[in-house]
């Protein structure tokens, strides 16, 4: 495991003195794609996120919800309005991932499914959510980032935890909001346990199962992981895809 480490202090190394010349030549001679996306979480590496996103020229989509940062506040408070424009004018793309990062359970009778928020006043409960309820939570994260930004979210959603169901894709539809999961190559894997899935490990499977099309996922931060996977793992990653002949794009409304 120790020569993996030592591979990726390599790269990450490398990564940061490549110069732009060399990025943007690599990118005019790619043969693939790939769209990169993160979910807020914790928030804990979100400024590395998008150092390293800046610094290789890389678009990519967030999905926001109102989650509970490492610092104490939450990701969509007054504070992180700097950070969201900022982003913004990087001319990154945007989606809800439901205001208080809330998670289907089951489909419920006809018309509604249960629901369990992570955040806010029905924290830990289930809920019986319709459209119009699930529609309510979907927007006010776009309410909220017009607010912060002056920018309306583009009409994407991401489902918490990625659990979704017909039902609840066809509700995020009625309100104009398309659903957007993640390939199964494209779990980065930065949730999970750091001791048992090693930053090294992550980079291995990472570099060799992404195909052309494929959405990767990963957070700006995880309360469960030790071992912060931004931006060792993220960087070196995006190089070793960008010699694979990827680009990056960011999802298209």
């Amino acid at each position: 495991m120790n020569r993996y480490r030592l591979f990726i202090s390599l790269l990450f190394f490398l990564c940061q003195f490549s110069n732009a010349s060399e990025l943007s030549t690599k990118n005019k001679t790619c043969t693939k794609t790939t769209y990169l996306t993160f979910d807020t979480g914790n928030m804990a590496v979100a400024q590395l996120v998008a150092d390293v996103l800046k610094r290789n020229q890389i678009q990519a989509t967030f999905f926001l919800s109102n989650e509970k940062t490492k610092r104490g506040d939450f990701a969509l408070d007054t504070s992180w309005q700097s950070y969201w424009q900022e982003r913004v004018r990087e001319g990154h793309r945007f989606g809800s991932h439901t205001y208080d990062h809330v998670y289907w359970l089951a489909d419920s009778g006809d018309d509604k499914v249960l629901m369990k928020p992570q955040f806010g006043k029905n924290a830990g409960k289930t809920v019986v959510y319709d459209a119009n309820t699930l529609c309510a939570e979907i927007k006010r994260v776009d309410t909220r980032f017009q607010e912060l930004t002056g920018r309306k979210l583009d009409p994407i959603w991401r489902a918490s935890g990625g659990k979704i169901s017909a039902r609840l894709t066809a509700m995020g539809e009625q309100c104009g909001y398309r659903h957007v999961g993640w390939s199964s190559a494209g779990f980065l894997g930065d949730e999970l346990d750091s001791n048992r899935h090693p930053n090294a490990v992550l980079f291995e499977r990472a570099s060799k199962n992404l195909k052309d099309g494929d959405i990767a996922m990963a957070h700006l931060g995880i309360w469960s992981r030790q071992d912060p996977w931004a931006p060792a793992v993220l960087e070196p990653l995006i190089q070793e895809w960008k010699r694979q002949g990827f680009c990056f794009a960011a999802i298209a409304q």
